[in-house]
């Protein structure tokens, strides 16, 4: 598994070992194919891990699932930042600086959109109340974990445990203090598997973390806009098993947001059967709004 992206050069973890670093170079056959942290990829050469060892990527295994980004909705060029992660962990202080949902919801579409299963984590709780935050996302069945500064991350650490997760927010949310929480060694570690042989310690990538009960957390660098440009609204509600079908009766080109920019929406219908509960379809309606607002919401 790629851990670090650095110059042309990927730190790897061999069977996904924790315990061995392995920095490769692409094999030119692969061309210019990303490979982004999280790949499955084959390697050949030497797998020794020591200094100055240098393996090849011959090969990249199928993605299961990829979070993607644009630097902005009028960029259509997209930006793959992990691949294979399960989960998708949205960090958002509940004060300090204060929640923006703009910004959580383009997070979630982008989960949805790219096949990570979405988890909000809320930082800061001694400084306000999270209610009515979560609230707001009950009807999504959305994961939600509560941390404080004064308490251990230990309902974080379980949703982790045993599975690959990024993890991404604003600067200032308090990602970092929790990396550094959940993987005691993180500094030392960030600066192993990013420094590619050449001693350079950098954080302006990503970077796969182990963590000590199993599973790897993979740290992204803090964002302050998410474009979409990627996003189609049909790749939000596919995320919804039992909306899919659904929408497919949709008029070519519904944005799913009902009246009056989709009259025909057949979401609408499916609430009027009694199919869809009313919140559920105005809180995925909130989402999908999210394609229509500014990246740096």
């Amino acid at each position: 598994m790629v851990l670090a992206v650095d110059r042309g050069r990927w730190t790897c973890a061999p069977d996904a070992d924790p315990t061995l670093r392995v920095v490769a170079m692409r094999a030119r056959e692969l061309g210019r194919k990303p490979i982004v942290v999280g790949d499955r990829v084959g390697l050949v050469g030497d797998l020794s891990g020591k200094p100055d060892a240098l393996a090849r990527i011959v090969r990249i295994e199928p993605r299961t699932s990829a979070l993607r980004r644009t630097a902005d909705d009028d960029d259509p060029f997209e930006r793959l930042v992990v691949a294979n992660a399960e989960q998708l962990v949205i960090v958002t202080a509940l004060a300090d600086p204060p929640p923006r949902t703009g910004f959580i919801d383009r997070c979630l579409v982008a989960a949805y959109a790219g096949g990570l299963t979405p988890l909000l984590c809320l930082t800061k709780a001694d400084l306000a109340d999270p209610a009515d935050l979560i609230a707001g996302y009950a009807e999504l069945e959305l994961p939600v974990v509560v941390t404080r500064h004064d308490e251990p991350p230990d309902a974080l650490r379980t949703a982790l445990a045993g599975r690959l997760s990024a993890m991404i927010g604003h600067s200032g949310v308090g990602k970092s203090t929790l990396v550094n929480q959940l993987v005691p060694d993180a500094e030392r570690a960030v600066g192993i598997v990013s420094a590619v042989g050449k001693g350079r310690h950098t954080t302006t990538g990503a970077v796969a973390l182990p963590l000590p009960g199993g599973g790897w957390i993979v740290d992204t660098p803090g964002v302050r806009s998410f474009g979409l440009a990627h996003v189609t609204p049909d790749d939000v509600v596919a995320a919804f098993g039992e909306l899919a079908e659904v929408v497919a009766d949709c008029p070519r080109g519904c944005g799913h947001l009902g009246p009056p920019a989709d009259p025909e929406c057949k979401l609408d219908d499916l609430v009027a059967t009694g199919g869809l509960r009313p919140g559920r379809l105005a809180a995925l309606r909130r989402v999908l709004t999210a394609l229509n607002a500014p990246a740096w919401s």
